[in-house]
């Protein structure tokens, strides 16, 4: 039997461009399969996406490592601006304690003042009304023969520059 050759024309597309070829002999090439883009391209994405992932949870690394290195430091400051607030409103509580306890003590202070002032008044009136100076003064020249004195008893003394005298002994009749 006789080897028949065919040839055929074949057109093909790949990737937009046309190309032509031919087939000789009985036996047809095996044509390339399409490429699968769709999956290249979505594996493409994926290792993309991993790559994405990586590169977030090493600055989340480098982010936490930092955290971890200045810690010290904010702790410290931390620390300190308790302290000082603490300090302050320490001292402000223990003024706010000593003005209210010093207003206490004053409102005491005038309450003893009002007592005595209303003692003292209460005294004078019962001094005041206990005898009338007028009796007092009729008893006084009647019954114990005193009166007033005449200007040959009084005697002034002059004070130096000193202002107070001192008394060393009795004032002379004459």
């Amino acid at each position: 039997m006789e080897q028949r050759t065919r040839r055929r024309s074949a057109t093909a597309q790949r990737g937009g461009a046309r190309k032509e070829y031919y087939i000789e002999g009985n036996a047809v090439r095996r044509m390339e399969a399409v490429p699968d883009y769709r999956r290249e391209r979505e594996e493409r994405i994926r290792r993309e996406q991993e790559l994405e992932r990586k590169r977030r949870q090493r600055a989340v690394r480098r982010n936490q490592q930092k955290a971890l290195r200045t810690s010290k430091s904010y702790v410290a400051f931390l620390t300190m601006a308790v302290l000082v607030f603490g300090t302050f409103a320490g001292v402000y509580i223990k003024l706010q304690s000593d003005i209210t306890a010093r207003m206490r003590t004053i409102s005491a202070l005038e309450s003893q003042i009002a007592d005595l002032k209303a003692d003292n008044d209460e005294a004078y009136k019962r001094i005041s009304t206990a005898k009338n100076l007028d009796s007092v003064r009729q008893e006084a020249m009647t019954e114990l023969g005193m009166s007033y004195a005449r200007e040959s008893q009084i005697v002034y003394y002059s004070v130096g520059d000193d202002d107070y005298m001192n008394q060393y002994g009795e004032i002379p009749e004459e």
